[in-house]
């Protein structure tokens, strides 16, 4: 449970109801003068020169516009890295630059930036190399660039090492000394890159500003990268950018998101970051996971909804695909995985594993076992794999103390990804579970639901629902409201949806007060459902024959204190 402040400090948030006041404190808005700001803010002025060394790449871009000189933007191949390769491309193209994109394919190609690819753009006359959402930990490549002739500045927003890249130019807002905001997605720094060229042409040269060229045109991508990186949403910029990002995306200015939302069966004018993060995000991932990117990246460019719709088939195709080879390599690889559950760290692989899935099993495993995982494509010389973890064991800084072994890596402190010779494979399983029995040993490692309050069923209803919007866009580190109410008896359970998956009940309180339930992946409970129970849930209005009603949309539940009967289903 979310500590509680005192009931005077409440009452300090202007216009909020005590438990929208309570949910921006658990936030992180302690001061309620900074939770009306983020509430309400309605600006994007936050100056982009205040990220360290944007001076320098705004000067070496614009040189190579003036001239003539042919760009590349490298991207990476998820939804953050198209989405932000598409708004650099198209902010440079408006600009009057020679630009074309880059997106390495994850099979050939591995994460980030590789030598043979820079030396093949040198060949082609490359002279400016910009990465978007990738360089940050590419000592090596980035030399060799240099070497063979290019200028290469670096855009990113993953950890940074023990040293920076010797690029012209390097924009990380993680870097030491940096004013600007430090949580941005590649596509929002990216966004501040282009944010800094326009004001700079506006300042500089307004005759020759790009005639009908808008910086909300660009806010679609910027959602979508965001969301689908799983940013979080408490930062002020990122909820702005996020915010104004879906007004962008349900006018369905670009075509290619126009095709992507009649795809993904969603509805324009009520899309919400939850549809980015479960429909329109793993679509674009789609692309690089099992293909190529640049199918991904073709859609976001379509200028007409006709170009764009059969590449929104093709995603479509695709991410069925996905979730198809995602559940048997899940399958194939659970017996390594049941092995491993008793140590602190689950250390799998498999020869035959697609490589852009390994993310995605990762993420299950630790989903399931709650424990960090390591999910390796075996290759015949070097190995590649990917990393999800847990609040408790940052995964990232213990791959940072075995770089001595490893070929590269880089990534955040939950998600991470690693190439590695096959001969060093066994030392580096053995030191990374030496980490994390050290890290977690004596901890007990189940997953938490923190709620934001305890409240009453006679405290829910649709004005309060109503209020609580205001959250939106909500996500990663903003979600929704989680409320527990504690002893509430059951009048009625029943397993609905596909095998009986889901959960449906009637509960009710002391006073007598009832309200439906809904319990997504909850329907085991209705073998033995306890008489009274409680309950960890979010409110919602739901919606159905054109009639709204109330309901709780079950996170969790628990037999009350002293429940022994059941409910029969």
């Amino acid at each position: 449970m979310a500590r509680r402040p005192p009931v005077e400090h409440l009452q300090r948030y202007q216009g909020c109801s005590p438990i929208l006041a309570q949910l921006l404190y658990n936030r992180g808005f302690e001061d309620p003068r900074a939770a009306h700001e983020f509430l309400n803010g309605k600006s994007l002025n936050d100056d982009p020169f205040q990220l360290k060394d944007m001076d320098a790449a705004v000067s070496r871009i614009n040189v190579a516009i003036s001239e003539r000189q042919p760009i590349a933007v490298y991207g990476d191949f998820d939804a953050d890295g198209v989405c932000a390769t598409a708004l650099m491309v198209q902010t440079l193209r408006a600009l009057g630059g020679d630009v074309k994109p880059y997106i390495p394919n994850r099979a050939d190609e591995g994460y980030g930036l590789n030598t043979p690819a820079l030396e093949c753009l040198a060949g082609r006359g490359i002279k400016l190399v910009i990465t978007v959402d990738c360089g940050i930990r590419a000592i090596a490549e980035v030399a060799a660039g240099n070497s063979a002739g290019l200028d290469i500045i670096v855009t990113d927003h993953h950890s940074i090492g023990p040293e920076l890249p010797p690029a012209l130019a390097v924009i990380n807002p993680r870097q030491d000394g940096c004013p600007g905001e430090a949580r941005l997605a590649g596509a929002g720094v990216a966004f501040m890159l282009a944010k800094a060229l326009l004001l700079h042409r506006w300042a500089a040269d307004r005759d020759n500003y790009p005639a009908g060229f808008r910086l909300s045109d660009l806010l679609d991508l910027v959602a979508l990268g965001a969301v689908a990186d799983v940013i979080p949403l408490n930062v002020s910029l990122n909820r702005r950018l996020v915010k104004f990002g879906l007004d962008t995306i349900n006018d369905l200015r670009r075509p290619g998101i126009a095709a992507l939302v009649k795809v993904s069966g969603l509805q324009s004018g009520s899309i919400k970051a939850s549809d980015i993060g479960f429909g329109l995000g793993p679509r674009i991932n789609a692309a690089g996971r099992l293909d190529s990117a640049m199918t991904a990246y073709d859609l976001l460019c379509a200028d007409t909804i006709e170009e764009a719709m059969p590449r929104a088939i093709e995603l479509q195709a695709l991410n069925a695909q996905r979730q198809q080879l995602t559940r048997r390599a899940q399958a194939a690889i659970s017996e390594q995985a049941a092995e491993s559950e008793r140590r602190s760290l689950i250390f799998a692989g498999d020869e035959n594993i697609h490589p852009g899935i390994v993310g995605l099993v990762a993420g299950r495993l630790t989903e399931a076992f709650y424990r960090p995982a390591v999910v390796l494509e075996f290759g015949e010389n070097e190995s590649r794999a990917s990393c999800r973890s847990i609040p408790e064991f940052n995964i990232t800084r213990a791959l940072d103390e075995c770089a001595d072994l490893l070929v590269r890596h880089g990534g955040h402190a939950m998600a991470a990804g690693f190439t590695v010779l096959n001969s060093n494979l066994d030392r580096l399983q053995c030191e990374l579970e030496q980490k994390a029995d050290q890290s977690l040993s004596g901890k007990r490692l189940v997953p938490r639901l923190l709620v934001d309050s305890e409240i009453e069923l006679d405290d829910l209803n649709e004005t309060l629902v109503n209020e609580l919007e205001t959250l939106e866009p909500t996500g990663h580190e903003n979600h929704k409201g989680r409320f527990v109410t504690r002893d509430l008896g059951v009048l009625h359970c029943r397993r609905v949806g596909e095998d009986g998956r889901h959960l449906k009940l009637r509960v009710a309180n002391c006073g007598g007060a009832q309200l439906e339930a809904i319990g997504f992946g909850l329907g085991d409970w209705a073998k033995q459902m306890p008489r009274r129970i409680d309950a960890a849930y979010q409110a919602e209005m739901n919606e159905w024959q054109g009639r709204r009603s109330l309901q709780l949309q079950l996170l969790d539940i628990r037999p009350a204190g002293g429940a022994g009967e059941s409910v029969s289903a």
